[in-house]
Formats: C-alpha cells, structure tokens, sequence
C-alpha cells in the first residue's frame, strides 16, 4: 500500500534525490512534494476515464433547485443535464445520478496507475529541484510512454458485460 510519501519518494528516486521521510520537513523536496502531490494527482486522475477512479455519484435537487457536484468528482464523464461550474441544471427531476473521476486515495492505487504518477510528480520536481531541461525531456518521454501503457492495461483489466437482449444480435442467430 503506496502513501503520498512513497510516491513522492520515487518521484525524488527517479529524480536521482534521496527520498523524503516527511511532508512536514523544511526540505525543497518535501515543500514541493507538500505542494505540488494534490494538485498534480488530481490532474492526472481527471485527464481520463481510468476505471478503478470511476464511480457514480447519486445527488438530490439542493435547496436552490440545483445539483451540486461534489468536492470528490474530480471530472464529470456522463450526466443527464447541463454543467454549470460546479452544478448541474436538470428541471424535472428530483435525483440525478452521475458518472464521475472521483479522488482516489494514493494506497487504492493499482500498480500502473503509481508508476505513471510518480513519472509525473518527477517531472513537476524537476525543474525546481534539478533545474535541468534535458532530464525533463527525458521524463516527459518516459510519462508519455507510461501514459500509453497505463491506458492499455486500464482499458483492459475488465471485459465489457454481454448484450444479452438485443434483437439485432438475436437476429444474425
């Protein structure tokens, strides 16, 4: 089971820097790692539908007759409605359900998913830290060939469920 720390710590390892102990210590690498682990991850989660971050939300009309959508979606993937910054407009309907990039704790990560985050985190260090272009590009080569890979493995981990009633299909048979 990853931390933010363990992750933050490959990112430093990958970097060629000792890895932290501590978000609390006043060193650079635990200030950006303090700093920039939530926001970079938060990206990462919501640039696409990965399936272990999906999950529907099930929201109720508020009090100004909206939907809010909550602090933990990161993206909304599939709603009935329309998007209005952080609330959903759909006149008729009491409940709503969505589909969403919900915020996933760092130790629910799978495997690939920690991989490329730590690629990215190292990138995001990197400038500060090293200063040094040519070890970004390098990085930046490494994520994107993790980013394709994690895709892959992602959108393969579970086969979509068979159409069993669908008089086409019932047709050719």
């Amino acid at each position: 089971m990853l931390t933010k720390i363990d992750l933050c710590s490959m990112a430093l390892l990958k970097l060629g820097e000792a890895p932290i102990q501590s978000l609390a210590d006043d060193s650079a690498a635990s200030q950006l790692s303090r700093t920039l682990f939530d926001p970079v991850i938060d990206a990462l989660l919501a640039s696409h539908v990965w399936r272990f971050a999906c999950r529907t939300f099930d929201l109720t009309r508020n009090a100004s007759g909206d939907f809010l959508i909550p602090a933990d979606c990161l993206r909304v993937v599939k709603c009935k409605g329309d998007i209005q910054g952080n609330k959903i407009l759909c006149p008729g309907a009491d409940a709503i359900s969505v589909v969403g990039m919900a915020r996933v704790a760092p130790e629910r990560f799978p495997g690939y998913f920690a991989s490329l985050a730590a690629t990215r985190l190292a990138m995001e260090f990197c400038i500060p830290l090293l200063g040094e272009q040519s070890v970004f590009r390098m990085l930046a080569a490494l994520y994107e060939t993790e980013l394709q890979s994690a895709k892959f493995i992602d959108s393969t981990t579970s086969m979509a469920g068979a159409i069993d009633d669908f008089s086409l299909i019932s047709a050719r048979f």
